[in-house]
Order: C-alpha cells, then sequence, then structure tokens
C-alpha cells in the first residue's frame, strides 16, 4: 500500500524486454539502502525489488503489469517517480493507493495558472464512474486531487513543488501515464452493483428521478 506522495525521482539504467515481460534496474541513491523484497512503486506501479545494492534495485515486470501501464515502453535514461511501501504509523499525506494501475490516461493539455499548471487527461469511458469531483486519483504514483471531470476526461491542478520533485515537470501533450482510480470508490461500486441490478439504480450514481420513484 501506498499514499501518492512520490519520493523522488530515478532513472532507469536498464530495460531488459523478454517476450511479453521485462526488467528493470533503476538507480536512486536517495531511497537509501533498499531492501530485497520490498514493494516499491514505479510510475504508480507496485513491484517488488528483486536485487538491490547501495541506491540501486531491479524488478521484474510481469505481462499483466504490462497490459495495463505504461512500463513497457520505458528506456534507459527514463525519469520515473518512486514511492516505497507505507508502514504503519506514517502519515497518511496522500490518499490510499495500492499500486495496482487501472489503465492508461493522456495528456491532452498543460495550462498555467498562476505558478501552478491546470493537465486536462483524457482515459476511458469505462472509468468514469470511478472517477468524482474534488476525489482523489493517482497519475504515474502521484496523489492529486480531481477538479473537474467526465465521463472521459478530468482535470488536475498541480503546484511547483510536485512539479519538481516528480515526472510531472516534463508532461506534455500526447504522453501517456498510469491511472489509479479511488481505492474505496471502487469497492463501493463494486457492492452497490447487485443492489442496482436488482432496483433499476443507476450504476453510476443516483438521479433525481430514481429517487422520486423510490418515495425520498
Amino acid at each position: 500500500m501506498f499514499t501518492g506522495l512520490v519520493l523522488g525521482t530515478g532513472v532507469v539504467e536498464a530495460a531488459q524486454p523478454r517476450g511479453r515481460e521485462t526488467r528493470l534496474t533503476v538507480r536512486a541513491d536517495f531511497l537509501g539502502d533498499v531492501v530485497k523484497g520490498e514493494s516499491i512503486a514505479v510510475n504508480g506501479a507496485c513491484l517488488t525489488a528483486e536485487a538491490a545494492d547501495r541506491g540501486r534495485f531491479s524488478a521484474y515486470a510481469s505481462a499483466e503489469t504490462l497490459s495495463k501501464s505504461s512500463l513497457g515502453g520505458l528506456r534507459a535514461g527514463a525519469k520515473v517517480n518512486l514511492e516505497r511501501a507505507l508502514a504503519l504509523g506514517d502519515r497518511l499525506g496522500g490518499h490510499l493507493v495500492s499500486g495496482h494501475v487501472d489503465c492508461l490516461a493522456q495528456v491532452e493539455s498543460v495550462t498555467p495558472a498562476g505558478e501552478s499548471v491546470v493537465i486536462r487527461l483524457s482515459f476511458p469511458r469505462e472509468f468514469g464512474s470511478q472517477v468524482v469531483p474534488k476525489g482523489s486519483v493517482a497519475l504515474d504514483g502521484v496523489s492529486l486531487t480531481v477538479n473537474e471531470c467526465g465521463e472521459d476526461f478530468l482535470t488536475v491542478n498541480v503546484i511547483p513543488a510536485t512539479q519538481g520533485e516528480t515526472t510531472i515537470g516534463q508532461w506534455r501533450p500526447g504522453r501517456v501515464v498510469n491511472m489509479e482510480t479511488d481505492l474505496i470508490g471502487k469497492y463501493v461500486l463494486r457492492m452497490l452493483g447487485p443492489w442496482t441490478e436488482k432496483t433499476g439504480a443507476p450504476a453510476s450514481g443516483m438521479t433525481a428521478e430514481f429517487l422520486r420513484r423510490n418515495g425520498f
């Protein structure tokens, strides 16, 4: 489990594709002594350190991980956002992030707003019900608050500190990033599924008409 508060950026030293899988070697001196077997979020995707030595670690990315994330496109020299797993008792400064990428989102625009930037991204329509205004979303592992959203887009405001400490400062239109929707929201939707099928309530949310029909 993670929080979406990126510790810093590392550099991919090697990417070794093996069929539909790959192994990554990442250099990140600021992480200190990474322990073999620990979980590290790489651009928001939870990977297990297979080997670690003096600020460097290697990790295996399965075919499933590559099919849902952008990790397969990483090459030597690429910068990646890194976060170590949350320890019990740590401050939860961002939001609960599992490190399991739901889909890919594409940067549509980056607009200056004072010292911040407003970034608009598009994503597959089937994930629209999991994104709400002022809710949380993880983009390439960074915990952000949703400004506005629709069925297939969202906007986020990114402050200067986040731009400087993550890869977001490099984002330009066309960039593809990993997206994880709110963990709690996904569980709520899953639990409401059987109820909405029986009652006819809309899966994406209640409407005024539905409430009137049911006596509210």
